[in-house]
């Protein structure tokens, strides 16, 4: 079980380093990010940093907001 919490830990970082990466290669802010996928800033925020877990439907807002597939966002490369 330990090595299995370490492991969703371990992509829950990686996908908030995606997101950062993906937000900033577009150009947008945190709070402009959030405004176009009609989020608070805080839970880009937390799940940048790995501390919240985005819902389905969160996923598919984010990535219409940076003109992705929930594919693409969620694809492990960088």
């Amino acid at each position: 079980m330990h090595d299995e919490a370490a492991a969703l830990l371990a992509y829950r970082r990686h996908f908030g380093d995606r997101l950062r990466h993906l937000r900033a290669r577009a150009g947008l802010t945190q709070e402009a990010l959030a405004d176009r996928a009609g989020l608070d800033k805080q839970a880009v925020s937390l799940i940048e940093n790995a501390r919240q877990i985005p819902r389905l439907d969160t996923l598919w807002h984010l990535a219409r907001a940076l003109d992705l597939t929930v594919s693409d966002l969620t694809a492990e490369e960088t």
